[in-house]
């Protein structure tokens, strides 16, 4: 049992504390510094597993990652609304202070789509994407670069400030595309993408992203890719973690943890076809989903080496 009196959670603590007492989590000098602490104390790879904290430091972690949540919005608000007063916004797109760290992930996820599929998608869903879509604009302008992105947000002003960013542009205005919706609302329409991304902090917390999974599952295509973006390590403290058991209807194929500043794992799955599935019920999923649950073994990458790990399910189960 993980609990107070280890040094890295000790910290993580403390910082929760003086995060929590902010009046505002909006942008501004203090906001900046503690966020900064917390990632720089979170970053560095550690052999910490955060199922195993005790219950108030568990209850920390998620009212932390609610926190973070909350801040890195007002972070995209903000500096989606300083880009849309550009006559040309992506043009200043480093202007945001993780731009970089975009650059980076994006190269990263489309290294591990092209590695999984045969055809670049035609056409992509996007899921919480937020005011400053980054991920979209970054893999639509360098990456792929005539597939056509359905970006997907629950708010509405999000998705204003976002249409402001490729309005201008005479090719993403043409294939980036912004649904104010919940994806939970949406069915039949998931069938017609190729690759569907869930961000993040899409699901906070365990039963409502496992919840998320489940509902695309039921609608994806057979063979249709899901990306989802995870957590390792005390990264964990700052977002949402996704298990391979939580992938009901899919195929694992593989786990990608960054151990440079790019903070989110990365993790790729296919739709299972129907005739694959096995007829087991399960109480969260509307659909008869096969449960595909498995042990990744984990080692310390020498000299922080990116690690991925590929999780062959045939062999899994032969």
């Amino acid at each position: 049992m993980v609990c107070e009196k280890d040094p890295l959670v000790q910290k993580v603590c403390e910082l929760y504390e003086q995060i929590s007492s902010l009046e505002s989590l909006k942008p501004c000098k203090d906001v900046n510094m503690l966020f900064t602490q917390l990632v720089v104390t979170c970053m560095p790879p550690s052999p910490i597993d955060v199922t195993k904290l005790c219950k108030s430091i568990q209850d920390i972690r998620c009212k932390l990652i609610r926190l973070c949540g909350e801040a890195e919005g007002h972070l995209e608000s903000h500096f989606s609304t300083i880009l849309g007063s550009y006559d040309n916004p992506l043009h200043h797109l480093n202007i945001f202070p993780y731009y970089s760290n975009y650059l980076k992930l994006s190269q990263l996820e489309f290294n591990i789509l092209t590695k999984h599929c045969s055809n670049l998608p035609t056409k992509v869903a996007f899921v919480g994407s937020g005011p400053l879509p980054l991920t979209s604009i970054v893999l639509a302008s360098f990456h792929l670069t005539t597939t056509s992105f359905h970006n997907y947000d629950i708010d509405p002003s999000a998705n204003s400030m976002a249409v402001q960013l490729v309005s201008s542009d005479p090719d993403l205005s043409q294939r980036m595309f912004f649904h104010t919706s919940d994806i939970m609302d949406i069915t039949n329409d998931l069938k017609d993408y190729d690759v569907v991304f869930l961000a993040a902090l899409v699901g906070m917390d365990k039963e409502t992203k496992v919840r998320v999974i489940d509902h695309v599952a039921e609608y994806m295509a057979p063979g249709a890719l899901l990306m989802l973006r995870s957590a390792h390590g005390a990264r964990a403290f700052l977002y949402p973690v996704v298990d391979p058991c939580d992938l009901r209807g899919f195929e694992v194929l593989s786990i990608f943890h960054p151990t440079d500043e790019v903070i989110n794992s990365v993790v790729i799955a296919r739709k299972i076809p129907i005739t694959k599935q096995c007829s087991v019920e399960y109480p969260l999923a509307p659909a008869k989903l096969p449960n595909k649950c498995f042990d990744i073994e984990m080692f310390n990458p020498l000299n922080h080496v990116n690690l991925l790990e590929e999780l062959d399910i045939e062999e899994q189960l032969s």
